[in-house]
């Protein structure tokens, strides 16, 4: 059983310090891969990723191997993190309160729009690529606050704050495109059984059940469940987290005692210090030789789409709200520090990534010209709002 906490701890501030230091990690392993891709480990490298090592959970993916087990597996525990996140800031935080998620709303989803519409104006004609028009729609929240804690009290409080909710409310767009536009070959007594024991879930925490052995023993079952169903496993993540309850606490930071505060707290170092940086590393090794260059098309589109388009989509979304009087900047934000943050939510890395796999199935050549995409778009994005947020940063 998961212990209860000792004492209230803020969930978003232990949430944005898990998240930098996990940032830095996460850093790394994707330089190790990317070491070890363009080194002569890379045959090993390759073979670690896709040898057998497991049953065949799902006959429509085969034998599980590391890749699988880790993007189909292990990033579940990573999805049902960002699924308690979400219901946590829903039911007790940053979008608890119509006014307050407001502008964080109306940026992530500028957000999303522009950098797929840039993608598809690049890529869109390109025989195969549209599937792929959602791979720089997401933010890497745990780069992007990494990024921002290296920049330590340059950053305001309240700027960290509204990036992190953007990129909690990307996260709901990324999970509904990655069940809608990425999951196939349904099977419909998988689906029923899945939905009976979300209901069985849902029914428990109704009834006053809060361990939360019982939540996660519910979760892997339903994991193994949408596994084979067709969608996307980790979407069983977000699901679970929908039916693990939560004690609303407006007064304190949170409740000790709530059932998705226990969990979320748990989780949340083995996600940012091992499972993320883990996937990291699994995903981001790409031989750049084999890629076809920065002129690729999709490599550009993807690049363009994390570099340009969030930052125009986030910058124009609030500066449209700030405009009509529909949200104001947060207190204390300059123009010049939004612009920062728009620039480090082009930072896709993780997410985008993993819908680059989702996009382009057995087209590997494909999917190593996407990590190339992803790297330079994210890398731009990261050096931009570092250097405005380091040297341009000033009082509106």
């Amino acid at each position: 059983m998961i212990p209860a906490l000792t004492r209230p701890v803020s969930a978003l501030r232990r949430f944005l310090q898990t998240e930098a230091a996990g940032g830095v990690v996460l850093i790394a392993a994707a330089a190790a891969a990317m070491l070890v891709a363009n080194s002569g480990l890379a045959e090993a490298y390759e073979h670690w990723r896709h040898a057998p090592v497991g049953p065949v959970l799902a006959p429509a993916i085969g034998a599980m191997t590391a890749e699988l087990w880790i993007n189909d597996g292990l990033m579940a525990l990573f999805f049902l993190l960002v699924g308690l996140e979400i219901k946590r800031e829903l039911v007790d935080g940053q979008l608890a309160d119509t006014a307050d998620r407001r502008l964080p709303v109306i940026a992530a989803v500028c957000g999303m729009v522009a950098p797929a519409l840039v993608y598809l104006l690049i890529a869109g004609r390109e025989p195969g690529l549209a599937r792929g028009w959602a791979i720089p729609a997401a933010t890497d929240i745990a780069f992007a606050v990494g990024i921002m804690a290296l920049l330590g009290p340059r950053v305001p409080a309240a700027l960290k704050l509204f990036l992190t909710t953007v990129a909690i409310v990307d996260d709901m767009g990324a999970v509904a495109i990655i069940a809608v536009a990425y999951s196939h070959g349904l099977s419909p007594p998988a689906l029923a059984a899945a939905a009976g024991v979300l209901a069985a879930m849902w029914a428990l925490g109704r009834n006053g059940v809060r361990a939360p052995w019982v939540f996660m023993l519910g979760f892997a079952l339903l994991w193994l469940l949408v596994l084979r169903s067709g969608i996307h496993a980790t979407i069983a993540g977000v699901l679970a987290a929908a039916a693990i309850p939560v004690t609303p606490s407006p007064a304190a930071p949170d409740d000790p005692h709530s059932t998705l505060h226990r969990i979320e707290h748990a989780l949340a170092p083995w996600v940012a210090f091992a499972i993320v940086p883990l996937f990291g590393f699994a995903n981001a090794g790409v031989a750049i030789d084999g890629a076809g260059g920065l002129g690729n098309t999709l490599v550009l589109a993807v690049a363009l789409g994390l570099f340009v388009g969030k930052q125009a989509g986030i910058l124009g979304g609030v500066a449209l709200a700030h405009r009509f009087g529909v949200a104001r900047l947060p207190g204390g934000v300059s123009w010049a520090q939004m612009y920062g943050a728009a620039l480090l939510a082009g930072v896709g890395f993780t997410m985008s990534l993993f819908i680059g796999g989702l996009a382009f199935p057995g087209r590997p050549e494909l999917v190593d010209q996407v990590k190339l995409g992803v790297l330079a778009g994210s890398i731009l994005s990261a050096a931009a709002g570092f250097a405005v947020l380091r040297f341009g940063g000033g009082k509106s």
